[in-house]
């Protein structure tokens, strides 16, 4: 009996203690912060949020774009002429073609002009005077036979026999000057400065005539006589001039084998230069594909001229040109229209 109350003694004490230790851990300490009500926490300053850079906007970057300029395209590259398969595997060719800046009339080849040494060793440039002619049409096949190109300066005179045959040598792709109106020699006292004047001009005007283009402004003196007044006033017309450095003589020469060994002796010498020959010239026609392979068989390579600008006519010589020749500049009908070959 005292066991069982000693036991039911000892629980209630404990169950008393347990109940004094709950109660004191769950009411509230004295030294604690009151709680907050939900009212008291919306009152307290929140905390400075961190910078946030703002994300672009479109609109902006759109204008920003159409401000700056925009880049420049990528040039286009100038279209360049179809070039014709040469049919003659071992042609001698054209090496390198250059164009000519012709302002203030520079002037090409040794013998007088001594500016502008362009040619490398072996090099040549072909150029023929005094056509248009029958015998150039042999010459123009001698050179298309070799694929090769040359210049041309013709007399404005001979340009209005021959309209036609100078129409092919710029259809062949050569590059054609002038050699005066009536070949007269400029340093000729006779001359006025009028005169000289005419002499050039009207020869352009011929080729122009002829072409119905423009020429090149490349000029080559009758005999090589130039003065300084007409020096001057080519230089004034943007009008390059040409001497010589290897001269055939073919307009001397005994026959055709006479032109090949003028030319080869005075190249192989020199090692380079600009030739003068003549198309007028028969003898240089037979001589011309025989030279042409002797250039290839010696190392020599052909270097084309270009102007960079063709040359503008003046109307007064043009206008004098047609008055002279008592006919339209250009002719109305085609020449097949007119004349044709019923047998041959």
């Amino acid at each position: 009996m005292r066991n069982a109350l000693g036991l039911m003694l000892a629980s209630l004490v404990t169950a008393v203690l347990i109940t004094g230790v709950w109660f004191w851990t769950s009411s509230p300490r004295a030294d604690a912060a009151p709680p907050q009500t939900v009212a008291a926490r919306a009152a307290e300053p929140l905390p400075a949020p961190a910078a946030v850079r703002p994300a672009p906007r479109d609109d902006v970057e759109i204008t920003a774009s159409l401000s700056k300029p925009a880049p420049a395209p990528a040039p286009i590259p100038a279209p360049q002429p179809m070039r014709s398969a040469c049919a003659n595997a071992d042609a001698l060719g054209v090496s390198r073609t250059v164009v000519i800046d012709t302002t203030g009339g520079p002037g090409f080849g040794f013998l007088q002009y001594k500016q502008f040494d362009f040619l490398t060793e072996k090099e040549v440039v072909l150029t023929f005077d005094d056509g248009p002619w029958p015998t150039t049409p042999a010459v123009l096949k001698a050179l298309a036979d070799e694929c090769t190109k040359a210049v041309f300066f013709p007399v404005g005179k001979h340009t209005t026999y021959h309209p036609e045959i100078l129409k092919q040598v710029a259809a062949a792709g050569h590059t054609i000057g002038s050699h005066t109106w009536s070949h007269a020699h400029l340093d000729s006292k006779k001359l006025t400065e009028a005169q000289v004047r005419e002499e050039i001009e009207k020869g352009f005007s011929a080729v122009k005539m002829a072409l119905g283009t423009a020429p090149a402004p490349f000029f080559r003196f009758p005999g090589l006589a130039h003065t300084q007044g007409a020096l001057g006033y080519l230089a004034s017309r943007n009008i390059s001039m040409f001497s010589v450095d290897v001269d055939s003589n073919d307009f001397k020469s005994s026959g055709p084998d006479q032109v090949i060994q003028n030319v080869m002796t005075k190249l192989d010498k020199q090692g380079k230069g600009v030739i003068l020959m003549h198309d007028l010239q028969k003898h240089t026609a037979i001589a011309l594909p025989t030279l042409l392979r002797r250039l290839k068989a010696g190392g020599y390579k052909v270097v084309q001229m270009k102007a960079k600008e063709q040359l503008e006519t003046l109307p007064e010589y043009d206008a004098m040109l047609v008055k002279d020749q008592k006919m339209p500049a250009v002719a109305s009908r085609p020449i097949s229209s007119v004349v044709q070959t019923i047998s041959q």
